[in-house]
């Protein structure tokens, strides 16, 4: 009889629910957040991670000594670095400049290989170039597979099997809302399409940074890393079924993230920040008699030289100001969400072409069918 997990992988458990009682005290709201940075890698990614190379293993996409290639802003490819060194895989990283120091390092902690792209796309951002370096490697290296979390569905299917399952299952459906970051659209396309079908008077509700376009809008350069992109992944298929969606300014995210911090002692990344600002005005917009829950992706201590250095932050005109009445401010400030049935697509299929798209990701996208 073992009493040990056969490895760091199959570690993969219920991440907590923690209320936040003096924000909720302060402002009148009922947010609980959910920590996906207790998953053994250390954010939500690991459950996309898993999930993708998974089903890949079960297909023969990917076999024993095999490469994995993939473009990320830290961690996904964290996630499939830790994956890799427990299964043997060799791992080969695509970053670009936003990417911290700190995440660059743990990727090679764990063996993978890191390039970083300078080369921006026209969005201004590094998507499509990062994308298309890494399916040039793919079809140069032998034996090597592409989880390529920007179009490939099995993303959603993860999300849809087990975060948002496990949300119904931790709150028995009580709750008023679910809240999350576009990122690449796995988390919203499988929270949405569950949650449409389980438990349709929750408010599905996502927070992305200005600049990015994954609902339209013009595109331009941002400071959150971990969010956006310049089109609406085909993970996400069907935006009605979000109900709101929020766009979160650089300087908000990043101070909301600290003062999370300060006040109830929960470190976390600058996208968990928006989220936080996201789910304190959806709560303040629906009442608090039900909880909203608030998804925050993973831990602050990626974000040492950046978030939580007050230099950095000077340097970057953002506030280091930490004073609780502040978090109101910026709940305050934000934009009015955009409702459902107002939320825009901007599905850019012909990137499939354009950036030379895997067939083992295309193969993959009849499956939201089969997400029972």
């Amino acid at each position: 009889m073992s009493f040990a997990k056969k490895n760091i992988i199959d570690g993969l458990t219920v991440t907590p629910l923690v209320t936040l009682s003096k924000i909720n005290k302060a402002m009148g709201t009922n947010v609980i957040v959910k920590l996906e940075k207790n998953n053994p890698g250390g954010s939500i990614k690991d459950r996309a991670a898993a999930y993708i190379i998974e089903e890949a293993e079960k297909k023969g996409q990917l076999k024993p000594g095999g490469t994995i290639i993939e473009s990320s802003s830290g961690n996904f490819a964290i996630s499939l670095a830790m994956i890799g060194a427990v299964s043997g895989y060799r791992v080969i990283a695509l970053v670009d400049p936003k990417a911290t120091e700190t995440n660059k390092a743990l990727m090679k902690a764990y063996g993978a290989e890191v390039i970083t792209v300078t080369e921006k796309d026209d969005t201004g951002s590094y998507h499509k170039t990062r994308i298309k370096l890494a399916n040039e490697l793919s079809r140069e290296i032998p034996g090597s597979y592409r989880p390529d979390q920007c179009f490939n569905v099995l993303s959603s299917l993860a999300h849809y099997h087990s975060t948002a399952k496990e949300i119904h299952e931790q709150t028995y459906g009580q709750i008023g809302g679910v809240v999350c970051a576009v990122s690449t659209g796995g988390q919203i396309g499988g929270i949405s399409e569950y949650f449409n079908e389980c438990l349709p008077d929750v408010k599905v509700t996502c927070v992305d940074a200005y600049g990015s376009a994954v609902f339209g809008g013009p595109c331009h350069a941002y400071k959150i890393p971990g969010v956006g992109l310049g089109w609406t992944p085909r993970n996400i298929n069907d935006v009605s079924k979000i109900d709101y969606f929020y766009r979160a300014k650089d300087e908000s995210s990043y101070m909301a993230a600290r003062l999370l911090c300060r006040h109830e002692g929960i470190l976390v990344g600058v996208s968990s920040g928006a989220v936080l600002l996201a789910a304190l005005s959806l709560s303040l917009r629906i009442g608090s008699h039900k909880p909203v829950v608030a998804i925050l992706g993973d831990s602050g201590e990626r974000y040492l030289d950046t978030l939580y250095n007050d230099a950095w932050l000077k340097d970057n005109n953002i506030d280091t100001g930490l004073e609780l009445h502040k978090l109101q401010a910026l709940v305050e400030t934000m934009d009015s969400p955009v409702e459902s049935p107002d939320i825009e697509s901007n599905y850019r299929d012909d990137l499939i072409s354009i950036l030379e798209v895997p067939d083992t990701t295309i193969t993959h996208f009849n499956m939201l069918e089969g997400r029972h």
